[in-house]
């Protein structure tokens, strides 16, 4: 299977000077337009934004995720910070001889619905990755260029003081990410051949069934299937490729790289590297991303600490800047609300708590606890909001580079000026930090493949053919993303990714009552452990 889409690849090579000769022509401008008149419709109702005042906008998508947090967090009476200690000893291993239990009433049905496949047999052999493997699946779709990029924009439009926000947010989407991952467990299928099958769409179908609303979340489960493919192909992979190739192409010399103009050959590239990949699916994705995942943050966080050491005297003086900001913000970006909305902005795009894709990762997990999973996964957002992102922030804060009055920086202006920070205070890690930001864009791509495919293969079955040509398509995207400039197709990608919200949340508010349910189940499991 890995040649049958290696060929697909290659046999694709001659259409690539043509795609090349194309963009040059601007045909890939004009295709964009004429998508972005047929569907600009959608992103402004995704993307409305509520006056506050002139100068304060709030994304109306903002309110579900910030209230579902708060609700989610005092709803499982802080969560976030009771179960912290305990997700971490989930992923040390533990308690996982609780999983091997020989009889199934001691576990419970961790997969209700009454399908055919579900059997005993099959659900005495649950899961396909370890907890560590699903964390690190998941985080790789969410620690990458929002935490670069992101941090350097929400800064330079709500100041030093955004990165208090964020880190609420982060504290709070903890919660979110626990109720949607216990979920994604509990309700997930596994076929005759252990194959996990899992996320919003089957909690949504099957969870909404039991709660006699089994019109309700067939619909909501076709809708959040649509977005996610939607996702997959856009801010999931064509945004990814897109921002990797410029950083890539202006750290090799700008017009006088290799690569200018040559857009297609780094696609290329990469789409054979994500094909290899995840044609072994969520086993090889996991094996790929548990290595990738720990190294990439870990050369970030060193190359922060190291920052953070070299100017000790003026941390203070930054964490200063956070507060006063925070709450005394005068004309940058509206004030304080102005600072707290970006702030919550930027944490909500990088971490997706709300969003519901990570429950797909999280759903394969060898347990048959769905709490347990759900537990660690709240680990998510506290490594990526309020570690990563944090660490940006610090980083450029110390150095100097927040400049609220350039508050119209695109992503890749984000990633240059974060990396001239970086740079300012390590002379060759503007090298490092582009080896760091393929990894974050070819780590998000093999997860959010995995992401599309589920939604894929509950709308068109589960066959070896619909697999193979999801996949193709996607490696394919992989090219186009590297070689062109299509504006109004990411922004309708991205528009996709926040509309999966809107089935997600309303079913994980229905359905929290089981997510306390699972959880007290877990917790009397564990009990003769912790005493």
């Amino acid at each position: 299977m890995k040649k049958k889409i290696l060929f697909a690849l290659l046999s694709f090579l001659p259409f690539l000077t043509f795609a090349q000769e194309i963009a040059k022509k601007g045909l890939d401008q004009k295709i964009d337009e004429a998508f972005g008149a047929a569907t600009g419709w959608f992103v402004q109702i995704i993307f409305y934004q509520i006056p506050f005042s002139e100068s304060v906008k709030v994304y109306w998508v903002l309110f579900p995720l910030i209230i579902g947090a708060i609700y989610f967090t005092i709803y499982f009476k802080f969560i976030n910070l009771r179960g912290f200690l305990t997700s971490i000893r989930i992923v040390r291993g533990n308690y996982d001889d609780i999983d091997h239990v020989t009889s199934l009433e001691a576990a419970g049905d961790s997969t209700p619905g009454g399908d055919a496949i579900e059997t005993a047999r099959i659900e005495d052999h649950e899961g396909e990755v370890s907890h560590f493997q699903a964390l690190t699946a998941a985080l790789s779709a969410t620690v990458g260029l929002g935490n670069i990029a992101g941090v350097a924009i929400a800064l330079s439009i709500g100041g030093a003081g955004a990165t208090f926000w964020m880190i609420i947010a982060g504290f709070l989407g903890m919660a979110s990410k626990f109720v949607e991952c216990t979920l994604g467990v509990k309700y997930r299928d596994i076929d005759k051949n252990g194959t996990v099958y899992g996320g919003p769409m089957y909690y949504l179908k099957k969870g909404l069934k039991e709660k006699n609303l089994v019109g309700l979340g067939k619909v909501l489960a076709g809708i959040f299937a649509v977005m996610v493919i939607g996702g997959s192909f856009g801010g999931g992979n064509m945004f990814q490729v897109n921002q990797a190739f410029q950083l890539v192409e202006n750290i090799t010399g700008g017009e006088t790289s290799f690569f200018h103009n040559r857009g297609w050959l780094f696609g290329l590239i990469i789409a054979i590297l994500v094909g290899i990949v995840i044609i072994g699916g969520i086993k090889k994705i996991a094996k790929v991303t548990d290595k990738i995942v720990p190294f990439m943050v870990a050369i970030y966080v060193a190359a922060s600490l190291f920052i953070l050491i070299m100017k000790f005297d003026q941390i203070g003086n930054a964490f200063t800047q956070i507060f006063d900001g925070a709450f005394s913000a005068k004309g940058i970006a509206g004030g304080v609300v102005g600072v707290l909305v970006q702030g919550f902005k930027r944490a909500a795009f990088s971490n997706e708590a709300g969003i519901g894709s990570a429950s797909i990762a999280h759903s394969a997990v060898k347990t048959k606890y769905a709490a347990s999973e759900g537990l660690v996964a709240l680990l998510e957002p506290f490594i990526d909001t309020v570690i990563v992102c944090t660490m940006t922030a610090l980083v450029l804060i110390i150095t100097g580079f927040v400049d609220t009055n350039n508050s119209g920086m695109n992503n890749a202006q984000a990633i240059l000026l974060t990396s001239s920070a970086f740079g300012s205070a390590i002379s060759w890690f503007p090298y490092v930090l582009t080896i760091a930001v393929v990894l974050f864009a070819f780590s998000s791509m093999i997860s959010w493949s995995y992401y599309g495919y589920q939604g894929w293969s509950y709308l068109f079955g589960r066959s070896k053919k619909m697999e193979y040509t999801y996949k193709t398509i996607f490696c394919l995207f992989v090219i186009v993303g590297a070689a062109s400039q299509l504006n109004s197709v990411l922004d309708f990608s991205d528009a996709m990714i926040f509309a999966m919200m809107v089935p997600n949340m309303i079913g994980l508010v229905i359905l929290a009552p089981k997510v306390k349910g699972e959880l007290a189940k877990f917790m009397n499991a564990i009990k003769p452990k912790k005493t």
